[in-house]
């Protein structure tokens, strides 16, 4: 890197213009080098701001690092957060935290370069469209490790980023890990049914029968996009989350005004999947569309009926998928439930800088064992696939 261009931190997007970020790949729907991931657009990232659900009062003070030429102009970005806690994450680290405590460090606060509450592989090394991404990413990576030690914090966890920034953190000396998500696959099906007929016959008279009983008593499904988005629908999805929050979460980490906020700023890139009963809505999930795949976040309801839960989040995304064209359907974290559904297991990727080299080395000997037992797993998990033996290669 030469002189002319210099690292700082900033704390608020506020402070970053919606037009320098989406020059950044990725970040937009305009750009050419990477498909447009709603997650790392300013949009998204501003929202979650702006709506107080990622905020120092809730443990993610933002430090976004940015890499700026003289004149000021954006060329590469890592979005962070400083967290004095590891909730909201999904790569779990608690284990690591207790250790290091025990033994008399302090873990908290750390730096966590990740999209809050988003187990969502995306962009992590930010370069600018017209930038060599050869040349900036890795002092992307070596400032993240030198900010690190400038605050003298414990770590810094970039978490869900794609496999081809994997080897630019392990040449800077980052530790590795993996684990798994299930996604569906489009193998240019012409619709549902051409899916369906790629399956084993018992699971595909499994998944008919199964999604004819979802829709019993006179359920029926709308999609919802772009101006369809009103404040009454939010309200009413709304209610979904925060019911459905509260009882696996304890606390929903999104609040009401980071809905309208998307909203106006990016509902053309939001799908919900509602599920309507006598005229009302009862249920919904809330998915987000991405340049070559759709995103499936949270569901929530009110009433419970048998199976709606997959219609909604699992099926009726591949639906949208096909008739959208999509590459893919990521369906967020964990759930081994997908699997009979046609989503398969892949491999998820983070990178981690320790800085104390004694936890930096019993973490580095537990994810070695980790990735192999995550690779076995995903070779079990695929072997119980639906489909039929021959019908697909394995992605």
């Amino acid at each position: 890197m030469t002189d002319e261009l210099s690292f700082r931190a900033e704390r608020s997007f506020k402070a970053i213009t919606p037009e320098s970020w989406s020059g950044l790949a990725g970040a937009s729907r305009s750009g050419k080098l990477l498909p447009y991931n709603p997650f790392v657009s300013h949009a998204y990232l501003s929202a979650l701001e702006e709506s107080g659900s990622a905020t120092d009062r809730t443990g993610w003070l933002g430090n976004h690092l940015l890499l700026e030429t003289a004149n000021g102009a954006l060329i590469g970005a890592i979005p962070g957060y400083l967290k004095n806690h590891s909730q909201g994450e999904y790569v779990f680290d608690h284990g690591w935290a207790d250790a290091f405590e025990r033994a008399g460090g302090s873990y908290y606060p750390k730096l966590q370069c990740a999209v809050p509450f988003t187990p969502a592989t995306g962009p992590r090394l930010m370069v600018a469209e017209d930038q060599n991404r050869a040349a900036i990413q890795p002092a992307l990576a070596e400032s993240l490790k030198e900010v690190t030690r400038q605050l003298g914090i414990s770590s810094a966890h970039i978490t869900f980023l794609p496999k081809d920034e994997v080897s630019v953190f392990e040449t800077d000396g980052y530790l590795h890990r993996t684990d798994q998500q299930f996604h569906f696959i489009n193998e240019g099906y012409a619709n549902h049914d051409a899916f369906l007929e790629t399956l084993a016959s018992r699971k595909r008279k499994t998944l008919k029968k199964e999604r004819r009983a979802a829709l019993d008593n006179g359920i029926t499904i709308d999609w919802l996009t772009g101006s369809d988005l009103t404040e009454n629908i939010w309200d009413q999805f709304f209610a979904f989350y925060m019911d459905t929050g509260s009882r696996k979460w304890g606390r929903p980490y999104l609040t009401r005004k980071f809905y309208s906020l998307i909203g106006e700023r990016m509902a053309d890139d939001v799908l919900l999947v509602m599920a309507k009963r006598e005229g009302r809505y009862v249920a919904g999930a809330i998915n987000f569309i991405g340049g070559d795949a759709l995103y499936g976040r949270h569901w929530g309801c009110i009433e419970d009926h048998p199976f709606l839960h997959f219609e909604v989040c699992y099926h009726q995304a591949i639906d949208f998928a096909l008739a959208k064209g999509l590459a893919r359907v990521e369906a967020g974290a964990q759930g081994e439930h997908k699997l009979a559904r046609g989503y398969l297991p892949v491999t998820t990727h983070s990178a981690h800088f320790i800085a104390h080299p004694g936890l930096r080395r019993a973490v580095g000997d537990y994810l070695e064992r980790e990735r192999q037992e995550v690779e076995q797993m995903g070779e079990i998990l695929s072997e119980h696939s639906p489909f039929r033996k021959g019908e697909r290669q394995d992605n």
